[in-house]
């Protein structure tokens, strides 16, 4: 598996596999598919604010995971903050992948000079949690009943990741 920088190539990939989380799991809940437009423009933004969007690809050049980052908030405050995001495509799960992208995630927001990094995750996608948990993030936060997808509440497990422990605030 080849983890590298995305490119406009890749982004029918990362919609596939953006559209079957939407479609199939409560990873994400947004309720319509998105068209390679709106992937487009998610890439757009991600690249002027130099943030990273990582693709694995398999040895055919096809994508079978992303993850990226982007701000926890849009205020100057929380500038040292991110947010971020890892899916893997359906056939390609349990493999390891998912915590292969994050470890290389994490060194890029360090880099980024980033202090803490937050993940939101639906509260029975008990994999997701056991990943974050064993990348050594910490449960901060939870949230009954904040999302509604497939007819049902969602509760929402916030976790985060302290990337300079010790640091002084800037």
């Amino acid at each position: 598996m080849d983890i590298q920088d995305a490119q406009v190539e890749d982004l029918e990939g990362i919609r596939a596999i953006y559209n079957d989380a939407v479609l199939n799991t409560t990873a994400i809940w947004n309720e319509q598919p998105v068209d390679l437009a709106n992937r487009q423009a998610w890439f757009d933004a991600r690249q002027a604010q130099c943030y990273p969007i990582l693709a694995a690809l398999d040895e055919n050049g096809s994508v079978c995971g992303y993850a990226s980052f982007g701000d926890w908030r849009a205020f100057e405050g929380y500038r040292f903050s991110v947010e971020h995001s890892v899916y893997v495509r359906s056939d390609q799960r349990g493999n390891g992948l998912g915590s292969l992208l994050m470890h290389r995630l994490i060194e890029r927001a360090k880099g980024c000079g980033k202090h803490m990094m937050i993940a939101a995750i639906e509260s029975e996608n008990t994999a997701s949690i056991r990943i974050h948990e064993r990348l050594g993030f910490i449960t901060t936060g939870q949230m009954p009943e904040v999302g509604v997808k497939f007819g049902r509440w969602l509760d929402l497990t916030f976790m985060q990741l302290n990337l300079s422990p010790g640091a002084i605030a800037k």
